[in-house]
């Protein structure tokens, strides 16, 4: 079996990452399956650090399709285009895909038009607002996947509702949940957290990314001015990207807890995670690797892709209101908040089931 892989952005190589890792299990045991890593950004993307794919103990990808831009009828486009010659060039049984980028959609629809399975990751989850370009991307992907992997009852419920084929539809478990079971025993805590004088439960992290918050310069202010003052003073670190750390720049806001800090490598980010006292995020992933290791954790959103972080886990959802983030920031910094129940297949085992799903689909 010859599987293409998918990446359009950072974060889906910690779920890819331990699917790499189950196929070479498997090949070494016999079987007969073999895999294509493709990342449809450049090679000189700077989210992609060198450390990346070390700190994840898999290999860098095999090509790089470099479509960049931010027009989505653009960026499919080429996207489409240029994944159609790497099939001609590398020819594939099943394409696999992650999420709900615009490259999840469009090589999704390549495959398919080529009679090719696809598989989609995180199948299911929903906003249920078609206003949003993922929102979008996921229900095409799903809507035209031979496998869609779940990493819960809700996003099978999602399928289901839909009418999707029951067969196709596999409740394998969270994926990222594998990657941080792997890595957990690997963090490095990094050098410059004693030079800030931090120490470990002593401090927040906070993590911004979405663009839609970033442009609402008002809202966005409010919540920063609400997270600095419920601190009480703690230290916050921020390890953010530039074009967030421009945007909070122009708020010329002057907080001296406050540790601005550029984008930090996979095993360090996962140390400031499991070792933070709380976690003010916009980011799904996050929330999820926060409930796994019992951290407090403030969403700033209206939703969240996997329900149970917050309804099992430590994660709790304010959208963008600054008056629900200084409650539960309340909460948070009296010790008062919830423990993770562990949700059901949590286990770290989602990756074998996936290639064993697929090679179960092979013989029938």
């Amino acid at each position: 079996m010859k599987i293409t892989i998918v990446a359009g952005a950072r974060p889906n190589f910690m779920k890819i990452a331990p699917i790499t890792r189950a196929i070479n299990s498997y090949r070494e045991a016999g079987k007969d399956i073999v895999y294509r890593l493709v990342y449809t950004g450049s090679k000189e993307d700077e989210s992609l650090d060198a450390s990346l794919f070390s700190d994840l103990d898999m290999k860098k990808p095999d090509a790089f399709l470099n479509v960049t831009g931010t027009n989505h009828s653009d960026v499919a486009a080429a996207i489409m285009l240029a994944f159609e010659k790497e099939l001609n060039d590398h020819p594939a049984q099943v394409v696999l895909v992650v999420d709900d980028l615009t490259a999840t959609m469009s090589c999704s629809i390549v495959a398919k038009k080529r009679g090719l399975k696809v598989a989609h990751l995180i199948a299911g989850t929903r906003s249920f607002d078609m206003n949003m370009p993922r929102e979008v991307n996921r229900t095409i992907a799903d809507a035209i996947s031979d496998y869609l992997f779940t990493a819960g009852m809700v996003a099978n419920r999602n399928l289901n509702q839909e009418g999707m084929i029951p067969e196709y539809i596999h409740y394998v478990g969270n994926i990222l949940i594998d990657t941080i079971r792997y890595n957990r025993n690997r963090f490095i805590q990094p050098l410059w957290f004693s030079t800030l004088g931090l120490e470990k439960k002593g401090y927040l992290l906070l993590t911004l990314n979405r663009h839609d918050l970033l442009e609402k310069r008002n809202i966005l202010k409010k919540l920063l001015l609400t997270i600095i003052e419920k601190s009480g003073g703690m230290a916050i670190v921020a390890p953010l990207h530039p074009y967030v750390q421009s945007t909070i720049e122009a708020m010329d806001i002057k907080a001296p807890n406050l540790h601005i800090l550029p984008p930090q490598r996979y095993l360090h980010f996962g140390f400031l995670v499991n070792e933070a006292k709380g976690i003010i995020t916009d980011s799904g992933n996050i929330a999820e690797e926060a409930t796994f290791m019992d951290v407090p954790c403030i969403t700033i959103n209206s939703y969240a892709e996997h329900p149970e972080t917050w309804r099992m886990g430590t994660n709790e959802l304010v959208n963008e209101n600054p008056e629900a983030l200084s409650e539960k920031m309340s909460i948070l910094m009296h010790g008062e908040w919830k423990h993770t129940t562990l949700p059901d297949r949590w286990d770290g085992r989602t990756a074998e089931r996936i290639v064993q799903t697929l090679l179960n689909g092979e013989q029938e």
